[in-house]
């Protein structure tokens, strides 16, 4: 059963989890491998400027899921270093495939993001929230750890505190609470979701796209490099875009006081 359907509107790709049955429940077999080849398709695409990620039906995602858990299925099937290699191969491929993407990803989280799901929503680098919207990292409620990154994604997004906060209880918050603890930019009424999502990325798509993933990566390498590391990157990339002919079709339209118009070159 494929898990991601991909539509495009002009320069925005719009990836939806596409198991609404299953609450879009993640981690069949070969679901890392679609994820990270669909992603890489993405990257590769230079018509691409911004991702649209969001759920089919009344869930973002539920996150893994817990009927094959419960059978011994699937990726949670056989020993102990075959699960391990399982989570490796499969669970990985779908969190690295997300994180992966080298243009900016807005999240458009339309229901209940819990584990796993809460877990690929905090991937993309914005996240607009459906007022019917709920998160939890309740892993510990099943006897589990967050096996797929979240140790060291979910205190990067809103803090030690409020990420130790949510692991250890294993609580689930509402969207408004998402939006104090500053996991979400903002809540929206559930109907008005993908018309604000899709504003957003037109927004983001309008930015000269080769600058836009430079962009991106100055800002994930700054989560973990260092000071000096990152003003070196930083040097480079600038140096690299001051070539671009973006870079002076933007200087232009500032100077001639009209909107600029970014091709990528």
């Amino acid at each position: 059963m494929s898990l991601v359907q991909l539509d495009y509107q002009d320069t925005v790709a719009v990836l939806t989890l596409s198991r609404p049955d299953a609450l879009n429940a993640l981690g069949l077999e070969g679901d890392g491998a679609e994820l990270m080849e669909v992603c890489a398709t993405l990257n590769r695409n230079p018509l691409v400027r911004c991702v649209v990620l969001t759920g089919a039906g009344r869930a973002f995602s539920a996150g893994g899921d817990i009927k094959a858990m419960q059978a011994r299925t699937g990726a949670f099937s056989g020993s102990g270093m075959a699960i391990r290699e399982s989570y490796r191969t499969n669970i990985h491929g779908i969190v690295n495939g997300v994180y992966g993407l080298e243009m900016p990803v807005v999240a458009a989280v339309n229901g209940a993001a819990i584990g796993l799901g809460c877990d690929i929503a905090c991937m993309a680098d914005v996240r607009i929230a459906s007022d019917q919207a709920r998160f939890g990292a309740t892993f510990l409620k099943l006897g589990l750890v967050p096996g797929d990154g979240g140790a060291w994604l979910l205190p990067r997004t809103i803090g030690m505190s409020r990420a130790s906060e949510l692991l250890f209880t294993a609580d689930v918050i509402d969207a408004q609470t998402a939006e104090k603890w500053g996991l979400v930019s903002r809540v929206v009424a559930h109907d008005d979701l993908m018309a604000e999502a899709m504003a957003l990325a037109g927004r983001i798509a309008a930015q000269p796209p080769q600058a836009l993933r430079m962009a991106k990566m100055l800002l994930r390498h700054g989560q973990t490099a260092s000071y000096a590391t990152l003003m070196e990157l930083s040097a480079a990339a600038q140096a690299l875009s001051h070539q671009t002919a973006d870079h002076m079709e933007g200087v232009s339209a500032v100077i001639d006081r009209r909107d600029a118009r970014f091709t990528g070159q």
